[in-house]
């Protein structure tokens, strides 16, 4: 068992875990820690989408509650015509509306959006999201925001922030930054717009996941290749579990204009070094 293997997907799962539910581009994070480290091949880019599971299960634990009980109330709400269950069946519409357009280009273009994982697509992805963040938190964020409670959301608020999800296909840009730009966008509060954020990740994540798992060589799996895969979801669950109980917390009192320009600096430095050949990501 190659110890070492093991150790640089660790770290990949822990870059994951911080970065998955904020607004810096979890995939342009492992590209980049993924070249510093060698940590590259099929399976590097099978596992760098799979250990998302392990962030998705930190949402399902942190929001287990809420879940559990839109789904029942969902049912219930089909069950008796109407009578009961009403919030939780809001909810759970909100949320397939907000999913819908992107599994409608994830169906069309997955395949063809892999293949424009490449590193100035990402780096411009750094400096474009950073830019999008600064302008539509300072035109949006903190005005006419009356929705403060993710039950308050309606499915035209839904729908808006679902579209937003759609610039999160562009590799360097970050799902989260998209969602909660399309929920200042749509009138949420930042903290229900991050919350809102992590919960429709759920069906958009799975559904990139699966697609991956299906589709993977499992024949060249060997007992260190499978042991880095389990490592990185525990390490990805636990990381991810702390890192969005802390992000909440933060946007209840700061804006998230740092986190903007931590991605413009980043996405620049990168930019330099690439054109000067000092790294080489591939």
């Amino acid at each position: 068992m190659d110890i070492i293997f093991i150790i640089k997907a660790i770290i990949i799962a822990i870059v994951e875990g911080i970065t998955e539910f904020i607004p810096v581009s979890s995939t342009g994070h492992m590209i980049l820690i993924g070249w510093a480290i060698g940590f590259q091949g099929e399976f590097a880019k099978m596992f760098d989408v799979v250990i998302q599971l392990g962030a998705i299960m930190a949402v399902v634990v942190l929001y287990w509650h809420k879940i559990k009980e839109s789904i029942i109330e969902f049912f219930k709400f089909i069950f008796t015509g109407g009578k009961e269950g009403k919030k939780g069946f809001k909810f759970g519409i909100n949320v397939l509306t907000a999913s819908i357009p992107m599994a409608i280009v994830g169906v069309l273009f997955y395949d063809k959006i892999k293949s424009k994982f490449i590193p100035e697509a990402v780096i411009a992805g750094f400096i474009v999201g950073g830019l999008l963040l600064l302008i539509v938190e300072k035109s949006f964020a903190g005005k006419n925001h009356k929705v403060d409670s993710i039950d308050n959301i309606n499915p035209v608020q839904s729908f808006k922030i679902g579209l937003l999800q759609l610039l999160s296909v562009w590799p360097g840009m970050s799902r989260s930054a998209s969602t909660i730009m399309g929920g200042w966008i749509a009138g949420l509060s930042t903290p229900i717009a991050a919350e809102f954020s992590f919960l429709i990740a759920i069906p958009a994540m799975i559904g990139a996941t699966g697609k991956d798992l299906f589709e993977f060589d499992y024949s060249i799996m060997t007992l260190t290749l499978w042991s880095a895969l389990i490592a990185g979801l525990v390490v990805s669950f636990i990381v991810a579990l702390i890192v969005m109980k802390k992000f909440v917390d933060f946007l209840k009192k700061k804006p998230m204009k740092v986190f903007a320009v931590y991605r413009i600096v980043v996405g620049i430095l990168l930019g330099v070094l690439v054109l000067t050949k000092i790294i080489a990501l591939t």
